[in-house]
């Protein structure tokens, strides 16, 4: 009777100590409803243009050779297979913590030999026993009657799929990360031929200045100042084959491999065929970005450790028990009469700790405070990211059409000064001061082309399509 009073007297204590449960409820997004005003409007996508969400890394990448290096790198690139690999390993401790939610029956067979001495034998002779064992039976089941493995399972459970999101934010990452190498890379190229061209062009330019100068006609200021543009033009050529080693080098990182030849980008205005895509609404982007899924599903985890530290607060309740068969003799063990069995329930009632409960449970509470703010810091980060790239690529659009009509002037500019010099009017350095700017006008061009589709991808993979 008075062993039944503790027991309820202590689970009175423990429920008076318990805290509240607590449910999940997902966090408002600390960010506006829309995008900034005109970002949309500005961005150049038709009204009618799918969101990112709607259209695979294969639709968005039209060139075949660039489709064909990414599946290489979602094939072979390392960051990638340790994502997927982090996925398979979380899952199967996942399936760990949730088996730990049915009893676990194991059997044994075992055998005892000891000695006993005569002096402390009830036959005043020393003896020699045996015993054998068969049995088959369950060692330490929890009855999860307050939820604590559950909620344990449930927290294994969403860090599973936060490792998923992270292999998803991976992949969006290899994929943005290799277009925007594989567009450098075809820009660069293209700034090669640029630079050969030129110097081409300069050096037929050099030489007929030169046989002008041998007739009396040209200065020698002319061929010098025509040399110099040839040198200018070779120390180009030498810049971009070197970064185009550079390119090459960071592409087959990302992949993973040697990327072929025949894969290789050609011209930019080729492999930077990309499909239009809509911005959408913030609440559709932001709740379904990788990194944003994955902070919630961490968030979730936390309620789940919660659970489970609140759980401490009630009594544990564990079962073991085991039935087999035993003998003294070997020959004897499977004769009538020679069953066994044991039954051991064990009830562990919390009374006194210290505060150690109360401080485990309010740990659990601040990581769920800390997940919260990781979550929402992670809306806002993914604002600012798809604003920035709204606000520029309306500003890159701007850029490019001026670039253009920049370089049709140069070129214009260019033609008459060349006239003008053959006819006699202007010095060469006319010439030399319009062709130089519009070499640079033309390499800037190929630039804020590079930058508009590097912007493109940029945005693609912000509004959280790759996957």
């Amino acid at each position: 009777m008075y062993r039944n009073l503790l027991l309820v007297g202590g689970m009175a204590l423990c429920l008076a100590g318990c805290p509240r449960p607590q449910t999940y409820r997902r966090p408002e997004a600390p960010v506006p409803t829309v995008w900034p005003e005109g970002a949309i409007n500005q961005a150049g996508a038709p009204p009618d243009a799918p969101t990112a969400h709607q259209v695979e890394w294969q639709s968005f990448f039209t060139d075949a050779r660039l489709q064909s290096v990414i599946e290489m790198a979602l094939a072979n690139n390392r960051d990638l297979r340790m994502a997927t690999l982090n996925v398979e390993r979380v899952e199967n401790f996942y399936r760990i913590q949730r088996v730990e939610r049915y009893p676990s029956v194991s059997a044994a067979a075992n055998g005892q030999f000891y000695r006993v001495p005569r002096q402390v034998s009830s036959t005043d002779e020393a003896q020699t026993i045996s015993q054998y064992d068969i049995s088959l039976g369950v060692t330490s089941w929890e009855l999860d009657l307050f939820g604590r493995i559950r909620s344990l399972t449930t927290a294994a459970l969403e860090q599973y799929l936060a490792t998923q999101q992270a292999q998803s934010a991976t992949q969006i990452t290899v994929v943005g990360a290799v277009a925007n190498t594989y567009l450098t890379l075809a820009a660069d190229r293209d700034n090669l031929r640029l630079a050969q061209s030129t110097l081409d062009a300069q050096q037929s330019t050099y030489d007929l200045i030169r046989q002008t100068r041998d007739f009396g006609v040209a200065s020698d200021l002319d061929l010098r100042q025509a040399e110099s543009q040839v040198e200018a033009a070779r120390v180009d050529i030498a810049r971009f084959a070197g970064q185009l080693a550079l390119d090459e080098n960071a592409l087959n990182l990302l992949v993973g491999a040697p990327v072929p030849a025949n894969l290789l980008p050609g011209e930019l205005s080729s492999a930077g065929t990309l499909k239009d895509i809509s911005a959408g609404l913030p609440s559709d982007v932001l709740l379904r970005r990788p990194d944003i899924l994955l902070a919630e599903h961490q968030l979730k985890a936390a309620y789940g450790n919660i659970g489970a530290a609140r759980a401490l607060f009630f009594p544990r309740i564990s079962l073991t028990g085991a039935g087999g068969i035993t003998s003294s003799h070997l020959s004897d063990l499977f004769e009538p009469g020679a069953g066994a069995w044991r039954f051991v329930p064990q009830v562990v009632l919390p009374i006194f700790d210290s505060g150690t409960r109360q401080a485990n449970y309010r740990v659990a509470e601040v990581d769920r405070d800390l997940a919260v703010a990781e979550y929402e810091r992670a809306i806002q980060s993914a604002f600012r990211e798809v604003s920035d790239a709204l606000a520029l690529r309306s500003r890159l659009v701007e850029q490019q059409t001026a670039q253009e009509a920049l370089v049709n002037s140069l070129q214009e500019t260019y033609r008459l000064s060349e006239a003008r010099y053959n006819a006699g009017i202007d010095s060469y350095l006319s010439v030399l001061v319009a062709q130089r700017s519009l070499y640079l006008a033309q390499q800037g061009l190929l630039g804020v082309r590079l930058a508009r589709l590097n912007n493109l991808v940029n945005l693609y993979k912000v509004l959280g399509g790759g996957a």
